[in-house]
């Protein structure tokens, strides 16, 4: 029984691309070192993690839910396991209520506003996965979705709203929904065909791509702008040359009609995006401000 909960438990896991908490996990502890001006409490940053966990975890599981009707439809994704009926939508929906109230009681756990505006973005993020429905601008609300780590992580240090964490929040937002547009193109078809929404699948493949690269070169100048407000040092900067680096080879990896390499632009680049400007920040800590 014990080994059967387990196998189940792991198919979840894979089914929510559990190691993809990466992409927004570092501009979460960014944010936190940032606001702390150093390491946080342990146990500040201790919730900080089970937070961002938690509200991903709920997130991805709901949207497996909401848009089952569809992975069964898309050759894309008709390999899911809920199409393959590995596991059934009750499963995965006490997974996603656990997740939840995971994400809820860390929030609790982290300081009152925190726990106040935690429902305000569980809400949110989980709202994502009907935005296809009605707004090809879906890709902006995923991006937000995934800004708001950032801003929760320094209301859990600071308690309170500030400049740097929206402008990082903003920078999240375009880099999150520049990248999406990308991965989008594969099932411009398809959306087309169930009417499902998408800025590829509105104004064409070649105009959204264009949008993708202007929403990364945006996020890139938020992130220069972070560096002066926050007096970073060339540690920090660095960090953004190697993502504006990453991000230009990213983009340059995908055209219109060529998206054999979507998934290396879209996997294994976005999250050295995150991990490699976190480990700058490190650095320009280590060598300037602790």
């Amino acid at each position: 029984m014990l080994a059967k909960f387990w196998r189940k438990v792991l198919i979840i896991l894979e089914m929510i691309k559990f190691e993809h908490t990466v992409f927004a996990l570092p501009f979460a502890l960014l944010s936190a070192l940032l606001a702390a001006r150093g390491i946080p409490e342990w146990r500040t940053l201790g919730w900080i993690l089970v937070a961002m966990v938690g509200a991903r975890s709920a997130a991805m599981a709901f949207n497996r839910i909401a848009d089952l009707h569809y992975d069964a439809l898309n050759p894309r994704t008709t390999n899911r396991a809920l199409p393959r009926r590995l596991l059934t939508v009750g499963q995965t929906a006490a997974f996603t209520v656990v997740a939840a109230a995971t994400f809820l009681l860390a929030a609790w756990q982290l300081n009152p506003l925190c726990f106040a505006l935690s429902p305000v973005a569980l809400l949110w993020i989980l709202g994502y996965s009907y935005s296809k429905r009605f707004t090809a601008l879906s890709h902006l609300w995923l991006g937000l979705s995934l800004g708001i780590a950032p801003v929760g992580a320094w209301l859990a240090v600071r308690g309170q709203f500030e400049l740097v964490p929206i402008l990082l929040s903003l920078a999240v937002m375009l880099w999150t929904a520049g990248f999406d547009i990308i991965y989008s193109l594969q099932d411009v078809q398809f959306d087309r065909q169930v009417g499902l929404r998408s800025l590829p699948q509105t104004i064409g493949e070649t105009p959204a791509l264009w949008l993708s690269r202007l929403m990364h070169v945006g996020m890139v100048l938020l992130l220069l702008v972070v560096g002066r407000i926050a007096y970073l040092r060339w540690g920090y900067y660095a960090g953004v040359g190697v993502v504006a680096a990453l991000i230009a080879y990213e983009q340059s990896l995908v055209k219109p009609n060529d998206l054999s390499r979507v998934n290396l632009a879209f996997f294994t680049l976005n999250g050295w995006v995150s991990v490699l400007l976190f480990a700058f920040t490190v650095v320009d800590w280590w060598m300037f401000w602790r």
